[in-house]
């Protein structure tokens, strides 16, 4: 299969349903041999089965791509060095990392579970961790020995992350926290050739459906399907291919047929007393600073 990311190869993670299994149909039908990483847990992260990742690889087969299955879990040491070493076994190179993976645990905070807390840390914020920690250390050691990488990885964000989402503190955190890990990374990782960037993507999963039903509703038969995975896609593929080699240290909200630069935290109005303000003083500088900014985004599920 020829397109933009011919030859190249990538490994998707969560790619058994929803966005995952969207990326990796599109990045195989332009030309990318696919590692598909799913565990097959349920929403909630419970139980696991082989079937999800394989019937993803028998779909990019049929259709006369490349890809194998990987089941193990990326949030352990041993499952996200074997994403790696898959690649590299079955296609002879990895260039290409999408972390995608992951599940709900929703709560209002005073009745999340702090093993609800931690189980949605460890799928989202670690589970992005430990696999590109494990990419980038086959990337550097590639640019150690001469053969700089055209690299890219492609993390998963939220609006959640990005504006707060009534009663997802847990998943709003860990999102919030995938947006730094890929401005850490992009930063430290440019030098071995490694393109780093997020999405906040908008779509219909597993995650949203229920959570958001009126807004993820499937429309009328033909007509735009605004919220189907299949959209986000098209920028995961361009991201992922040698044409997006400038872009680095971004976040895009990609939803429908719209995508966004989030352009993050900027500095706002300032006051400046040039010496220690007393509580009083920094209250009415506070206020009227607060009067001269931009007033804040809706927390993000609440519209």
């Amino acid at each position: 299969m020829s397109g933009i990311c011919s030859g190249r190869v990538a490994a998707v993670t969560g790619a058994g349903r929803g966005l995952g299994r969207a990326h990796a149909l599109a990045l195989a039908a332009e030309g990318a041999h696919v590692v598909v990483n799913d565990l097959g847990v349920a929403a909630d992260g419970a139980g696991a089965s082989t079937g999800p990742a394989q019937r993803v690889v028998d779909e990019i087969r049929a259709q006369g791509g490349r890809a194998a299955a990987h089941t193990g879990d990326i949030t352990t040491t041993d499952g996200a060095s074997s994403l790696v070493a898959t690649a590299l076994g079955a296609f002879g190179r990895f260039d290409i990392l999408v972390n995608n993976a992951g599940f709900l645990r929703d709560r209002m905070l005073v009745n999340l579970d702090e093993d609800d807390w931690d189980a949605v840390m460890r799928v989202h914020l670690k589970g992005h961790f430990l696999p590109l920690k494990h990419a980038a250390a086959h990337w550097r050691a590639e640019a150690k020995a001469g053969r700089t990488p055209d690299a890219r990885v492609i993390n998963t964000s939220s609006g959640a992350g990005l504006l707060g989402s009534v009663g997802q503190g847990n998943y709003a955190a860990a999102k919030a926290g995938i947006i730094g890990l890929t401005l850490v990374a992009a930063a430290e990782l440019a030098r071995y050739g490694v393109r780093v960037n997020a999405l906040a993507p908008a779509a219909r999963t597993r995650m949203t459906e229920q959570t958001f039903a009126t807004t993820m509703a499937a429309p009328a038969e033909g007509t735009f399907d605004a919220m189907a995975p299949e959209n986000v896609s098209p920028l995961v593929v361009w991201l992922a291919s040698a044409a997006g080699d400038r872009v680095t240290g971004r976040v895009f909200e990609a939803e429908a047929g719209r995508i966004t630069v989030m352009e993050g935290w900027r500095p706002g109005p300032t006051a400046d007393k040039g010496a220690r303000w007393t509580p009083a003083e920094a209250g009415q500088a506070a206020t009227e600073l607060l009067a001269a900014a931009e007033p804040p985004r809706p927390v993000y599920g609440t519209r």
